[in-house]
């Protein structure tokens, strides 16, 4: 039954009653926005009262779309889970999609991922206008501006429970590559969620900026120096010859929306100066300046040097520089090798500093390879892997019969083995307290006397330690030297963790092409996602051993990594601890082989059936999974 017309009935009633009534869009009832939508739909045959043909997902485009598109979904995943976490519990879903409509990703509360589901609106699927009328994911590309359809506003009449606000996100040369989207029931709808799906597309639009332009000269303005830093912000990168080749979200508004679609812009056109006059006003870089723009407007600026220019960089990679070599783009760490580069060739002794599994190993043998003394050897001690009874004789060598069960032929110690090269002591920290005044004192003469005497020997070698453990805390708690720790640390440089780099995906690019040179494997964009909000208390060293592993379990067939592929306990931490499998009922005598065959069987029926849903659950692969169902059957 139509609503029946009156002086009562709203004017989006009076207009849905006319579009049913004589199949046409009526003027003057609806927004401009609504309007232009209602028109496209017709326009593309739909029907008000028609149903979208029920089909599954479209698997093949859907996996083609998430490889393209990988560096999109990676950073909107944390962005996702920050935009759950302020809807969380009003019964809504967070959604992305790419920019044909396709929905790519999904997250939200389970009361409404069901009733989501039986619309369709879940990964795989796609919302585009043409094929499912007025909707905020669908209008929201047609429009390319942030939009909100709520209830009756949708045009198909079967969507009209649902409330939907969807922001449209730009790469950083201003082309639409998709949404993310708050959707609902109606009664879930808040006056606030347009801003939070806004801010959000501006989150993601700023990372991909920074992740894409990290080796590039870059400009951030605001009206206020306080602006600087924040999500509001202008932000430019620019070319060696000073010509804007990306924006963030408010530079757009700044240069106009599609100003670099034709082409870099000039930076004196923009900002009326030259980029050789904007790095001597900016000293260099690092210092916040103040502009007046063409056409008067007053701002802030900040510039960005990159820490090599990017000619130069490519440049030493060329040339085997082992610096370079280490550079994935994250700005801090590009920061310590410019600065261990510096200090290659000089005569101090460096203590690199960091948390276990960071890499400073693999730093200090970058640094020596680097360095003038490339072609000495170079020698490494760990001064937490040894006995303490064995690291004085490892490390200043012995004579022969000096001790009970030392070689025939004497040892000549690590300090000796590093003459001419680098000697770098790991896990410093560690020494005891009896050795360290003995070190001491040959840092300071430059020569070694032999356990069980001899004559001095003379040493030159370049000196590297590491340590995990805050060093000025040790020499307060009297557990480490004050004249060592001031020996050591002529300069100190500290690794980033990896929670706080921003080189995650080309770091695991790298790491995969060392595990499996002879194939080309990839991270799925989910767990990629989770990997980028995971602590990694192992830090590098961790990452690498999770990718080892995963590796070795892939299939032949397979491409990507996914959950699949971790042991289960990191899989759950990754998911948050949720989506286990529920756990068998166990009988008296039953066995663990009878246990495992029923958590398969379970797993199995709970994913309705779905064979990569249930391997996923259980952390097997499918091939595996297939095995195990078969057993069981036989076992039955």
């Amino acid at each position: 039954m139509l609503p029946a017309s009156g002086p009562m009935e709203n004017a989006l009633a009076r207009a849905r009653r006319q579009l049913l009534e004589r199949g046409a869009v009526p003027v003057g009832l609806l927004s401009d926005l609504t309007l232009r939508s209602w028109q496209r739909s017709l326009s593309a045959g739909l029907a008000p009262r028609g149903r979208v043909e029920p089909r599954g997902p479209a698997s093949a485009a859907l996996r083609e779309i998430v490889e393209r598109e990988q560096q999109f979904i990676a950073f909107a995943r944390p962005v996702m889970d920050y935009v759950f976490g302020q809807v969380r519990g009003s019964g809504s879903i967070v959604i992305l999609a790419c920019g044909n409509g396709m929905v790519v990703n999904s997250l939200g509360d389970p009361t409404f991922l069901d009733k989501a589901a039986r619309v369709a609106l879940q990964p795989g699927h796609s919302w585009h206008e043409a094929e499912r009328g007025t909707n905020a994911i669908g209008t929201a590309l047609a429009e390319a501006v942030p939009v909100t359809v709520h209830g009756e506003e949708h045009f198909l009449e079967h969507n009209g429970f649902l409330t939907c606000t969807a922001a449209p996100v730009h790469d950083p040369v201003g082309t639409l590559i998709g949404v993310i989207d708050v959707s609902g029931e109606c009664a879930s709808r808040s006056p606030h969620t347009e801003a939070t799906v806004r801010m959000a597309a501006h989150m993601i639009e700023n990372q991909l900026f920074q992740a894409r332009h990290r080796g590039a000269f870059r400009v951030n303005l605001h009206a206020s120096r306080e602006g600087i830093g924040t999500l509001a912000e202008i932000g430019l990168a620019l070319d060696e010859g000073g010509r804007i080749i990306g924006v963030n979200h408010a530079a757009r508004a700044l240069l106009g929306p599609d100003r670099l679609s034709r082409g870099p812009v000039a930076l004196e056109r923009v900002l009326g100066l030259r980029l050789p006059d904007l790095i001597e006003r900016a000293n260099g870089g690092g210092e916040l300046i103040s502009l007046v723009l063409p056409g008067g407007r007053r701002l802030h600026a900040e510039l960005h040097r990159p820490a090599a220019p990017p000619r130069r960089r490519a440049a030493l990679v060329a040339e085997g520089d082992a610096l370079a070599a280490l550079d994935t783009g994250d700005a801090a760490l590009r920061e310590v090798l410019s600065r261990a580069r510096r200090l290659a060739a000089k005569p101090v002794p460096l203590l690199l500093r960091g948390e276990s599994g960071t890499g400073k190993d693999v730093l200090a043998r970058a640094i020596h390879a680097s360095g003038p003394r490339r072609s000495g050897p170079f020698v490494a001690m760990n001064c937490a892997a040894l006995p303490e009874s064995l690291i004085e004789a490892e490390l200043f060598g012995y004579r022969a019969g000096a001790f009970t069960g030392a070689a025939r032929e004497g040892n000549p110690g690590r300090l000796r083995e590093a003459h001419g090269g680098t000697l770098f002591l790991d896990e410093i920290g560690d020494m005891p307290l009896a050795l360290q005044a003995r070190l001491l004192r040959v840092l300071e003469n430059r020569e070694v006397v032999p356990l069980g005497g001899g004559r001095a020997v003379a040493l030159d070698f370049a000196l590297m330690s590491a340590t995990h453990r805050d060093l000025a805390a040790e020499v307060a708690a009297g557990r480490f030297r004050a004249d060592l720790y001031y020996r050591l640390s002529g300069v100190s440089l500290r690794l980033p963790a990896l929670r706080a780099r921003q080189d995650l995906p080309a770091l695991i690019e790298r790491l995969l092409a060392r595990i499996a040179p002879e194939r080309a494997i990839g991270v799925e964009p989910d767990l990629l996602a989770a990997f980028a909000t995971y602590a990694w208390p192992g830090n590098i060293r961790e990452l690498a051993h999770v990718l080892s592993g995963a590796a070795a379990l892939m299939e032949p067939f397979e491409h990507q990594i996914g959950f699949v592929h971790l042991c289960p306990d990191l899989a759950a931490q990754l998911r948050g601890g949720t989506d286990r499998v529920r756990a068998p009922t166990t009988t008296p005598g039953q066995t663990l082989r009878g246990l495992a065959h029923d958590a398969v069987r379970h797993a199995f029926d709970d994913s309705g059936g779905n064979v990569s849903e249930a391997a996923r659950r259980l952390a097997i692969s499918r091939k595996t999974l297939y095995r195990k169902l078969r057993e069981a059957e036989r076992r039955a």
